[in-house]
């Protein structure tokens, strides 16, 4: 299921594979389709379906991931929920801000900051659409969530908790698609 919603993300803005992550961002290799891409702005309806269309995309590929503790998805245990997913269009760009919002199952949850970092991964891995990515932890869910928040969103601090091998091992379970 969620190979064939890659696939509709990449022909969604008219992309085929010729795509690289950098720095969060998905970019458009080629100027003819940075132009499909830009079109759908000159259109608010086309704009709006774009964005619907893109959350429901994002959905799919979070709901998916395993807790690390327990043996239910995010979405099982609602720490993932379609109302916590946000898309709006960046004004003048084809990049789109997708806001995704958790809540851990309590409030001192020792591994939010790695169901974070495992929101971002997955997206990360399975996005093929421009975007940049903002994730927060729904307000007063966390006793840290504010330094929670910080961690999960600088790039310097997920590159470094990537080098860990056994934290990216951790990662690479969780995102793994179920068979």
């Amino acid at each position: 299921m969620l190979s064939s919603l890659i696939k509709k993300s990449r022909s969604f803005i008219g992309l085929g594979d010729k795509n690289a992550a950098v720095d969060g961002f998905v970019e458009v290799c080629s100027a003819e389709q940075a132009e499909v891409a830009t079109e759908s702005f000159m259109d608010p309806e086309a704009e709006r379906l774009r964005m619907e269309e893109f959350k429901e995309i994002v959905y799919e590929s979070i709901r998916t991931i395993k807790d690390p503790e327990k043996p239910s998805t995010l979405e099982d245990l609602n720490v993932v929920y379609e109302e916590g997913v946000h898309v709006s269009s960046m004004e003048n760009s084809e990049v789109l801000l997708v806001k995704v919002e958790f809540n851990p199952t309590v409030p001192h949850c020792s591994l939010a900051t790695l169901i974070g970092l495992c929101i971002r991964a997955k997206l990360l891995k399975s996005m093929v659409d421009p975007f940049k990515l903002d994730i927060k932890i729904k307000e007063g869910a966390h006793n840290t969530e504010h330094e929670i928040n910080k961690q999960i969103n600088d790039k310097e601090r997920i590159a470094a908790a990537m080098e860990n091998p056994n934290l990216r091992s951790m990662v690479e379970q969780c995102v793994q698609e179920p068979d």
